[in-house]
């Protein structure tokens, strides 16, 4: 009777690590979508309800919030809504650097459970280009993850998972996330914060930082395409 070969049994419960986290990753997409539906008109249905939570948790809001999303950040609630209900509950100079914790302690606790449940995935199931594209992305950790925040159109819950397949050190990869994030980030909340005048010079200045944003990430993109080729 021939024998499986060496590896075949860690090979397939790689793949099955990685499938019960893909699979979890997918679920997490579907309640998001079908059951909380995040969607800008549904968040504003429930401002009323979320400004009395804040005010009956009173000085502990800011801490509940940052917890709150810290926990919707890996189950891929959109960021950019979060970061407005930040703006929107509790101003932009104390919203931004709420809506920063959050974020940055939701992305890592993604990449925990990443690493956690499929830590083998890359070395066991991939073939030796994407291994050779781990090997590059582990070695540039830093610079890697700060791309992948900065670059228009990356999502952002993805690249916390993925990240947790890598080699890449967690305090890594919360300095790149926290540094690449905040522009974002306050942009978003000072949005937010700025709903009820969006033509006032905080929200003009998120608009811009938008926007710049965006520019650095496709010359960023094009660079690195440059390189590439």
């Amino acid at each position: 009777m021939r024998k499986p070969p060496s590896g075949a049994p860690d090979r397939r419960a790689a793949l099955v690590r990685f499938a019960a986290l893909a699979l979890g990753v997918a679920a997490a997409i579907a309640v998001i979508l079908l059951v909380v539906q995040p969607t800008p008109s549904a968040v504003r249905e429930r401002v009323a309800d979320v400004r009395d939570w804040v005010d009956g948790i009173g000085p502990l809001a800011p801490l509940a919030f940052v917890a709150v999303s810290s926990l919707l950040t890996p189950l891929m609630f959109p960021g950019p809504l979060l970061a407005g209900a930040s703006g929107l509950l509790f101003g932009t100079a104390l919203g931004f650097p709420v809506t920063l914790a959050g974020a940055v302690l939701g992305a890592c606790l993604a990449f925990m459970i990443s690493r956690s449940v499929a830590p083998d995935a890359v070395e066991q199931l991939a073939g030796p280009r994407l291994k050779a594209i781990e090997e590059l992305v582990s070695r540039r950790g830093f610079v890697s993850v700060l791309y992948a925040r900065i670059a228009p159109g990356v999502p952002y819950s993805l690249v916390n998972y993925a990240a947790g397949l890598t080699r890449i050190r967690l305090a890594v990869f919360a300095a790149a996330t926290a540094l690449g994030t905040a522009p974002r980030a306050f942009a978003y909340t000072a949005l937010g914060g700025s709903l009820g005048n969006l033509r006032s010079p905080e929200a003009a200045i998120a608009v811009a930082v938008l926007a710049v944003m965006g520019s650095i990430g496709l010359a960023l993109l094009y660079r690195e395409r440059r390189r590439a080729a």
